[in-house]
Order: structure tokens, then C-alpha cells, then sequence
């Protein structure tokens, strides 16, 4: 579960009883944005949005960081059980190994504002969503393997009555 706290601790709940089985400490961590995990890893990732930073907690509690040099956002793994780790300002996905090795930086085009959250599909396509309060366009678009080009795009201007991403973005940016 994941959610503001006052100590670097993720817990752990059985997910037939949800029944708090244990705490992980997660060290130096704040202003969590989202996590994931991976089952082939044996491991959960968090990303700190203050520290500019992923953590990486293993299955046995284990917990390492390294930097993204970015303000990290989204969290998925793709297929080849890399995290992708979107980042919202600069705008990029950047693709690391499980042990915090860089393997590619993937710059958006410049109408992909914002981006929350990315996963990236069989094809090495990205769908990416986007768009923050204030923003012109919220949406959600698939992008090129290469990151170069918008493939497909669903979304528009806040408040249409087709596309209206408005009052979702709304309810994230709160």
C-alpha cells in the first residue's frame, strides 16, 4: 500500500485477509509517487519524488536507491523486467535494470505535456498519459518505440465534451 506517512515504511498486507503481515523500511525515503512490482525480480520500486530517486526493496526487505536525475513519476515494468520510470517534468521515460542501470532515455514529443504514467506494450510502443491542471491538452497517446512520434492519440482541451480528461487530471493534481 502506498500512501503518505511520517516514517520510510511500506506495508505489507496479505491480500486474501488484508491483514498487515510486516513494515519495510524503505531509508531516506519521501514524497513517494507511485510504486510497482515485479515478479520475476522479486521486488517492489518506488519512486521518490523529493529525492529524485528510485527504491528498490527485495524480497527479503533489502532496500537500495540510485538516482534519476529526474523528477521520477509512474512506475511499470515492460517485458524485459526493466522499470520504466516516467518523469513529468523534464518530459521523458527513462528505462533502467532491476539494479539501477540506465538503458535507454526516451525524450516525448513536445505535445505529450506532463506525462503521468507510461507502459509500454508487446510492440516497444509507449502508451503514455498526460496533461496536468492548467495544461491544453490531457490525454493519453501511443508513442513510437523510438519515443519520436505520436502513433495514436485520444484526448483534447479540458471541459470538451468528447475527451474530457479534465476532471481526472483534476482529481490527480489534488
Amino acid at each position: 500500500m502506498l500512501r503518505g506517512k511520517e516514517r520510510d515504511e511500506v506495508e505489507v498486507y496479505d491480500v486474501i485477509t488484508y491483514r498487515l503481515k510486516r513494515c519495510l523500511t524503505v531509508p531516506n525515503a519521501r514524497g513517494f509517487a507511485d510504486m510497482t512490482s515485479c515478479e520475476h525480480c522479486c521486488c517492489i520500486y518506488i519512486s521518490g519524488r523529493v529525492a529524485d530517486c528510485i527504491h528498490r526493496l527485495d524480497a527479503q526487505g533489502a532496500a537500495t536507491e540510485w538516482p534519476v536525475n529526474d523528477r521520477p513519476w509512474g512506475l511499470s515494468v515492460n517485458a524485459e523486467h526493466n522499470l520504466l520510470v516516467t518523469c513529468r517534468v523534464a518530459p521523458k521515460i527513462k528505462e533502467f535494470t532491476t539494479d539501477g542501470h540506465m538503458v535507454r532515455n526516451v525524450d516525448l514529443p513536445g505535445d505529450v505535456v506532463h506525462p503521468w504514467h507510461t507502459v509500454q506494450v508487446r510492440s516497444g510502443q509507449f502508451i503514455v498519459c498526460h496533461g496536468g491542471s492548467g495544461d491544453a491538452v490531457h490525454g493519453v497517446c501511443m508513442i513510437s518505440a523510438d519515443g519520436c512520434d505520436i502513433v495514436h492519440s485520444h484526448g483534447g482541451q479540458p471541459g470538451s465534451v468528447t475527451d474530457d480528461y479534465d476532471a481526472w487530471v483534476r482529481s490527480l493534481s489534488s
